[in-house]
This record gives structure tokens, C-alpha cells and sequence, in this order.
């Protein structure tokens, strides 16, 4: 989890041995398949290497942000019921 200007989202850290092959697309879509919506990272940052303390383990601190232009919010699709309409424009109000 990463807090930034708009609250708290899940970011994912990638490395790969050929990192030119790594898509965040596919990443989301496996990972949509395997886990429920609200585990599934907003954003995929692709490293070369994990940035790592002097004990071996993960700087976390050293982690780059995500890119501000990568997509934060899970696709938006529009009401298609008459029931999701009314959901709709009910949290809109709230």
C-alpha cells in the first residue's frame, strides 16, 4: 500500500529477467482472475532490481512512485440496469 495525494492504493513492484516482455495490462488481467477487485493493484511499476537494505531485505523507503500518469481508479462502467442506475444516483447524492 502506498499513500499518496489521493489517499492509500495498492502499487505493485515487478521485476523479470526480460523486462522488456512485461505488460501491466496482462498483470492486471492475471491478476483479476485470481484475486477479488479490491486486491488487485491500481498501478505496476517495473524494476530492474528490488531495491535492497544493507541486511538483504526490501527498502521499501527506496521504492519509486508509480507513474502519475498510470491508470488509478479501476476501469468506470456506466449503470446498465434501472437497479444500478438508482445505486448511481443514489451515492451520487451521498
Amino acid at each position: 500500500a502506498r499513500e499518496d495525494g489521493e489517499g492509500k492504493r495498492l502499487v505493485a513492484y515487478v521485476t523479470a529477467r526480460d523486462a522488456a516482455s512485461l505488460d501491466a495490462g496482462a498483470l492486471r488481467g492475471h491478476m483479476k482472475q485470481r484475486l477479488p477487485e479490491y486486491m488487485v493493484p491500481s498501478a505496476y511499476v517495473v524494476l530492474e532490481a528490488l531495491p535492497l537494505t544493507p541486511n538483504g531485505k526490501v527498502d521499501r523507503k527506496a521504492l519509486p512512485a508509480p507513474d502519475a500518469q498510470g491508470p488509478k481508479t479501476a476501469h468506470f462502467e456506466a449503470p446498465r440496469t434501472a437497479t444500478e442506475q438508482k445505486l448511481a444516483s443514489i451515492f451520487t447524492e451521498v
